[in-house]
């Protein structure tokens, strides 16, 4: 049974939690087949990486930011408020050059900072506990904080359109083995507005699509092209790296496979049986 502890916030039971390790076990097996290093990053991002990126532009009601108390101001708000404090005002947090991450990825181009690599790039995987403010959560399908596993190509374009199209045909190929009725769907994103009127790119090789089970996007294949890349000073070869990356919310699938198979045990079984 999934715990609600605070709004958008979840628990997994012992079961959830044995399945959310299986489906990492499947993706980690995937990131030895594509020599894919996995990488741990820092929980928080600075501030100033994401703005290279645009990300507050982009996403300026979901973002969650990070900030230190002033115990100053915080002692008089404790003093004259009934306890348990229900909400900290803002005035008794400074200014903070810290957020959460709303995905995996960002640390990997940001580590790969003016980077040369070899035309065929580099492939890494990391996972993430990642955070985004919602209007309103819903089980497992639309939390506050979830796990996010990616898989990152930074190369030449050739070298981030195979690993695009590699990841998606694995993920498809996966979801029917598992029986689930799994979906291509072309989705947007803020990140991407660049290409919104470039009709000619996205009919040849679309930006982004989601894995879609019975409506819930369960992951994302993304093809960045140059759009962390030139920001940052990335090349593959003697040109501006290219970029594409898989990314996986964990409790999605745990929620979607419990759905599928009736519950968490038995869509571990299911898992499990895969080999």
């Amino acid at each position: 049974m999934t715990t609600l502890t605070d709004d958008g916030l979840r628990v997994l039971d012992d079961s959830q939690t044995r399945l959310l390790r299986a489906i990492e076990g499947v993706f980690l097996r995937w990131a030895g087949m594509w020599n894919a290093p996995e990488h741990r990053y820092p929980p928080l991002l600075r501030a100033r990486d994401l703005d290279t990126f645009h990300y507050f532009d982009a996403f300026p009601q979901a973002g969650l930011s990070v900030a230190q108390l002033d115990p100053e101001r915080l002692g008089p708000v404790l003093a004259e408020t009934s306890r348990p404090v229900d909400r900290l005002p803002g005035d008794v947090m400074g200014p903070t050059g810290f957020a959460l991450p709303m995905a995996a990825c960002y640390w990997v181009y940001i580590d790969l900072a003016g980077a040369v690599l070899p035309e065929e790039g580099t492939v890494r995987t990391t996972v993430a506990s990642c955070f985004r403010n919602e209007a309103q959560y819903d089980g497992l399908q639309r939390v506050l904080g979830f796990t996010m596993r990616e898989f990152v190509c930074v190369g030449s374009g050739q070298a981030a359109r195979e690993h695009y199209l590699r990841g998606r045909e694995t993920v498809l190929a996966f979801g029917a083995e598992l029986g689930l009725d799994m979906r291509l769907e072309v989705a947007g994103d803020p990140f991407f507005e660049a290409f919104k009127n470039d009709d000619a790119s996205q009919r040849e090789f679309p930006v982004k699509e989601e894995f879609v089970v019975n409506g819930l996007a369960i992951g994302s294949a993304n093809y960045h092209r140059k759009f962390f890349t030139g920001r940052l000073d990335i090349q593959a070869g003697e040109a501006t790296a290219h970029t594409s990356c898989l990314g996986f919310g964990l409790e999605r699938w745990v929620h979607t496979l419990t759905q599928a198979f009736g519950s968490a045990r038995a869509a571990l079984s299911a898992v499990e049986n895969l080999g």
